[in-house]
């Protein structure tokens, strides 16, 4: 155990060490990038010697021919591009250090660390001669913090193969303990769907002036009022769908006397519409669509009222409330206050992922075989987005779950200060993508 984790850690940390920071830019240098799969070249040399592979500017795809060709493929995936690191860290953002039990940096949790994870089990496998039953594919996009583009590109020229997926298994959930407050045990939280996420901009017009003569109701007081009134009273339908249904009852047996509530959502449904946002944020954003107010812009001037005012809004539009009704909700508010709304960017339905299919069973069997401290695999629905929402075109049930157990601040740290992951869970994570590849 100890030589496989001493190796296994300075593998993904050699895959931390490189920077792959991805930007919005319209055509960006993917260089880096390109540098970045030599570094995979050099770490995982069955991979890249069995399996062909294709470049899709800078995001990679690799099938690994199984023999029976009558079965569908399955697919796993994980990005390899990650989001800027500023500010004061403990450890270099890039240095791949090793401390305190943890190795530290961009990455190590979203998502290299799959990324890693899924590659050095097959790397392993193919030393072994193991040939799967079926074709594996392994997707690694460069462009999932940003624009999505790779994973888009390569689930269009999938679908134009006539490639079907029996099964895809993407980043997600991870192991985590007392995921809701209240819910006292250790969960693997798997990802069955996740919220749609469109972009919106809310503006404010008037005929501007001087600021020493203020009218009423300029730009920037009206669309205050309006994200006021809208962070007061949600304009958006609670439900509980059957996903969020079974996540309740999942956790009813570790809560107490909160379980009787929580696990019959047919008789206490209303009441924890009304609560759990209040409650568990995270799970409150499972029930309805939200709204971030994120950016705003105005007058240039300090002694100027704005012509113009707006604000963008980040709206995860839910399951039962599409992007359009979800808009449509909006509306009556904004047209309250005057103000015009502009779909900036479109956001794309994910489907949802059947957790009594063969594709969670299997998971839970796979969590269960190497890490049998978890009380329970638990379905939920993401409200962060993932690559796998373009794949929905080509896969029925696509699953986000990602097999390493982090604690409180580890689980704030992705996309935020000190990044890192605990080096004793890198040797289960690379078991369970071998129970996975052989199992599936």
């Amino acid at each position: 155990m100890e030589k496989r984790t001493e190796k296994y850690t300075e593998n993904l940390a050699g895959l931390i060490r490189k920077e792959t920071i991805s930007s919005f830019e319209k055509h960006p240098d993917i260089t880096k990038f390109r540098e970045f799969h030599e570094i995979l070249k050099e770490t995982f040399p069955n991979v890249f010697r069995v399996c062909e592979c294709e470049d899709f500017e800078g995001s990679l795809l690799l099938r690994w021919k199984g023999s029976g060709a009558d079965k569908l493929p399955v697919m796993f995936m994980n990005h390899h591009d990650v989001v800027e690191a500023p500010g004061k860290w403990k450890h270099e953002p890039f240095s791949g250090d090793v401390a305190d039990g943890r190795l530290w940096g961009r990455g190590t949790l979203d998502t290299k660390c799959g990324l890693w994870a899924m590659l050095q089990a097959a790397d392993e496998l193919m030393e072994e001669g193991y040939v799967p039953d079926q074709d594996i594919y392994f997707e690694s996009a460069c462009t999932e913090e940003t624009t999505g583009r790779g994973a888009a590109l390569i689930s269009k020229t999938l679908e134009k193969r006539g490639i079907r997926l029996e099964m895809l298994f993407d980043e997600g959930g991870m192991i985590l303990h007392e995921p809701i407050g209240g819910v006292d045990g250790t969960f693997a939280m798997v990802g069955m769907g996740e919220k749609g996420n469109c972009i919106l901009k809310f503006t404010a017009r008037s005929a501007g002036g001087h600021a020493s003569t203020p009218g009423k109701n300029t730009p920037l007081v009206r669309l205050g009022a309006f994200m006021a009134e809208v962070d007061k009273k949600c304009p958006f339908k609670s439900q509980i769908n059957p996903v969020v249904k079974e996540m309740f009852k999942r956790f009813a047996p570790y809560m107490g006397g909160t379980g009787i509530v929580v696990g019959h959502t047919e008789v206490f449904g209303g009441l924890l519409k009304a609560v759990m946002p209040e409650i568990s944020p995270a799970a409150g954003a499972m029930l309805r669509t939200t709204l971030a107010f994120t950016m705003a812009r105005a007058s240039e001037g300090r002694n100027v009222l704005p012509e113009e005012a707006w604000v963008i809004g980040d709206m995860r539009f839910s399951h039962h409330q599409r992007e359009k009704a979800s808009i449509a909700a909006i509306k009556p508010v904004a047209d309250k206050y005057g103000i015009e709304i502009e779909i900036v960017e479109h956001g794309i339905n994910s489907g949802m992922a059947d957790y009594n299919s063969k594709g969670f069973r299997l998971i839970e069997k796979a969590v269960k075989t190497v890490c049998p401290e978890v009380d329970a695999a638990v379905p939920y629905i993401m409200t962060g987005a993932s690559d796998s929402r373009f794949f929905g075109r080509i896969c029925k049930n696509c699953f986000r779950f990602l097999p390493f157990k982090i604690d409180e601040q580890q689980f704030g740290s992705i996309h935020g200060l000190n990044e890192n992951i605990s080096i004793d869970t890198l040797v289960p994570a690379v078991d369970y993508y071998k129970y996975m590849m052989k199992e599936t």
